[in-house]
């Protein structure tokens, strides 16, 4: 059994509610959640503490506790207590700070290495954000110098190779007489990209040296390469505002902030067993329904009184009679007694 975590916005546009939530599915018996780098799930918010909440295999089960979080974790409408276990449930909603998760508690494939998996999740984000102010934030390779200077190639799709070089059917063309058709390839790897030359006439170069054929070189955001005399540089915006959210304090929330449970790709949350949901026909308009009464035990049946209607009863003869027998008794006892004086 295997628990896979939905990423769900509250306030999602419709542009972003027709593409796939990101989905993440673990098998490892705790995982943690938070804004910090070493987290199992990176959530870059500033409502979401470092180390936020932790979720633990327990027998077939699986618990979340919130760490001790500056936001809290919330199950529906309800808050955690700090470090106290609460048992998980297929397809609920879970809050850290103002970011939903739902959860899948099921049969299902464990995502591939999922520590790179978790950073390619948090600088999609970050770079989703970034895009939104209107800052080209996604990884990209741009030439700096150089005869095709200008021209960029985008590198969102990672750990797929692109090819650059003076062919047609490279991912970035390049308008150098020296270049190779395929002369250098390249692969993203989350906040890293790999580089081997192809073969080149001319070859590589990178921080001063030749690019192995056999071998790849890594390059940080800001790394520059050269092929002839075009100047690459490796850029990656996103990676630099992922570090400055790690290092900086939570942001409290104020009390009266609400943050409404997503609508899109999930049902609302169970209530808690404290707190019964309302009935799905609970119309403001509806009657309102008396609870139902203890039904009481019968009342004992009532003796029947005597009756008397003005005639001699079976009981009256015989009481009669016997009085009448002990009177007899009396009589002759008298005469006994006299007949001895």
């Amino acid at each position: 059994m295997a628990v896979s975590l939905v990423l769900r916005s509250a306030n999602a546009s419709a542009a972003e509610a027709a593409h796939e939530p990101h989905v993440i599915t673990y098998d490892m018996p705790r995982l943690v959640i938070g804004r910090g780098e070493g987290c199992d799930l990176r959530l870059p918010d500033l409502s979401v503490s470092h180390r936020h909440a932790s979720i633990r295999q327990r027998g077939t089960e699986y618990i979340v506790m919130d760490e001790g979080s500056t936001n809290g974790t919330f199950i529906g409408s309800v808050r955690l207590p700090p470090q106290s276990p609460r048992v998980l449930r297929n397809g609920e909603l879970i809050r850290l700070g103002r970011v939903w998760l739902e959860v899948r508690v099921e049969y299902s494939p464990v995502s591939v290495q999922t520590a790179q998996a978790t950073k390619e999740l948090a600088l999609a984000l970050v770079s989703q954000a970034l895009d939104a102010q209107g800052r080209d934030a996604g990884p990209r390779l741009v030439v700096v110098d150089g005869p095709d200077a200008g021209k960029q190639l985008d590198l969102r799709d990672g750990n797929e190779q692109v090819v650059l070089g003076r062919g047609r059917d490279v991912n970035l063309e390049l308008d150098v007489a020296e270049a190779s058709r395929r002369h250098a390839g390249v692969v993203r790897h989350g906040d890293h990209v790999m580089l081997r030359d192809l073969g080149s006439r001319i070859g590589t170069s990178a921080r001063g040296e030749m690019v192995a054929t056999d071998k790849d070189t890594v390059l940080r955001p800001g790394d520059d390469f050269s092929i002839g005399p075009d100047v690459i540089r490796f850029e990656f915006q996103a990676v630099e505002a992922l570090r400055e959210l790690e290092r900086a304090d939570d942001e409290k929330m104020a009390a009266s902030e609400t943050v409404p449970p997503p609508i899109q790709g999930s049902a609302s949350p169970p209530a808690e067993p404290s707190q019964p949901a309302a009935p799905s026909h609970a119309w403001s308009t509806a009657p309102e329904v008396q609870p139902a009464q203890p039904r009481q035990p019968p009342a004992p049946p009532k003796r029947r009184a005597a009756h008397h209607d003005g005639g001699w009863g079976k009981t009256d003869v015989i009481i009669v009679l016997l009085a009448l027998a002990v009177l007899g008794m009396s009589a002759v006892g008298l005469v006994w007694l006299f007949r001895g004086l």
